[in-house]
């Protein structure tokens, strides 16, 4: 049995795609079929080592970017979009797997055109609100798609049978917080509450900039736990350094580049309140660990994604949503004290987040993408 899957750019991508990989080969394992072979095909590995480890090949091919906005780029682009696709049926040729695997991204448009012309099967995750162009692009061909928010389905083909709300794939390992000894390990005082900012990998500069100006009456009264984000830590540590320089309780305040699985999940049994970015992948893990939260949407002129994803899952009652254009130290200290400090408010986002979250949805995918392939092998 061969599968492939594909999607990247992004940790966003890549990491559900692995989160489903695992389960193949789980699931595969406990009814006794031989091991699947499992292909990863993308413009580049992002984590070489770790598909090495979960025994995934990985398979380069060439994919081209359609920007938004004008940029002769994407006149070159096309072009190599074009040999993408003529490159990418040619190793689709020669694998012949038995079901292709995307939640999407520029990079699974090459695969995808080859496996219709292959007429290989196709299952796609849209993982946002609103369904990427890739998604969109190959919806009537796919034999099953999966959605995490309820409003996707506003775009896709009206089929009970095709389109399944099933959540988004969350990695095992990140799929519970871990509370005990998290203080210690990071540095907390046990006797206030905890506030976790989560900025992304690559961060989140207007975010950061907000928390940073809060951080003076923040610290008062809580513990703050700073995922800045690689892009912008040093500018944000040096920010943060002048602001809470002779602050009486500057020790409180913990900022980070990156956060590792362990760190992640130990910051997130440790925190009271989560303030993020409202990627889909951000809202699926702050659900699964039952966490009231902010979530601060990308705007809709840069991201299209991040507002529907916000407001979808407020519709939970399970977050608040702040406008980036609304932003300001004063309204995020404001809204993480008014969460914080009313016991009634906390308890009804945790039910949210609990009624929002779906830990079996990897799980529920690989089984159909497994049912999918052996009918195909037939």
């Amino acid at each position: 049995m061969k599968i492939v899957i594909t999607g990247g750019g992004t940790g966003g991508h890549f990491y559900p795609l692995i989160a489903v990989a695992d389960k193949i080969f789980d699931h595969a394992e406990q009814r006794r079929l031989l091991k699947p072979e499992i292909y990863y095909l993308a413009d580049k590995p992002y984590d070489a080592k770790l598909l090495h480890r979960k025994g995934i090949e990985f398979q380069k091919i060439f994919a081209g970017k359609v920007r938004k906005y004008f940029s002769l780029k994407n006149f070159f682009d096309g072009f190599k979009t074009f040999y993408g696709v003529l490159d990418t049926l040619v190793i689709m040729f020669k694998l012949y797997p038995d079901v292709v695997f995307t939640n999407g991204s520029y990079v699974s448009f090459p695969v995808l055109t080859a496996a219709k012309i292959l007429r290989i099967p196709i299952f796609l995750h849209a993982s946002d609100a609103i369904p990427g162009r890739a998604i969109l692009t190959a919806a009537k061909k796919a034999k099953k798609i999966s959605i995490a928010f309820p409003e996707a389905a506003e775009y896709l083909p009206k089929d009970d049978k095709k389109v399944a709300l099933i959540g988004n794939p969350i990695r095992d390992e990140l799929l519970k917080p871990l509370t005990s000894g998290a203080h210690e390990f990071l540095e907390l005082d046990y006797n206030i509450p905890t506030v976790f900012i989560i900025g992304g990998s690559s961060g989140a500069r207007l975010m950061n900039d907000a928390v940073v100006d809060a951080l003076p009456k923040l610290l008062l009264d809580y513990n703050v736990l700073h995922q800045i984000g690689k892009e912008n830590y040093k500018e944000t540590k040096g920010r943060s350094d002048v602001v809470i320089y002779d602050h009486p309780y500057k020790n409180r305040y913990k900022p980070y580049a990156y956060l590792d699985t362990l760190a992640m999940r130990m910051s997130a049994g440790a925190a009271d309140v989560i303030v993020s970015r409202a990627g889909a992948g951000s809202i699926s893990e702050i659900a699964q660990w039952r966490k009231p939260s902010i979530v601060i949407p990308i705007p809709s002129n840069v991201s299209r994604d991040q507002e529907k994803n916000a407001f979808s899952y407020a519709r939970f009652d399970a977050t608040v949503v702040m406008k980036q254009a609304n932003l300001s130290a004063n309204l995020l200290l404001s809204e993480i004290r008014r969460i914080l400090e009313n016991p009634e408010v906390k308890e009804d986002m945790i039910k949210g987040a609990t009624n929002f979250s779906r830990p079996d949805a990897a799980s529920r995918i690989a089984e159909e993408i497994l049912e999918i392939a052996l009918e195909h092998e037939k």
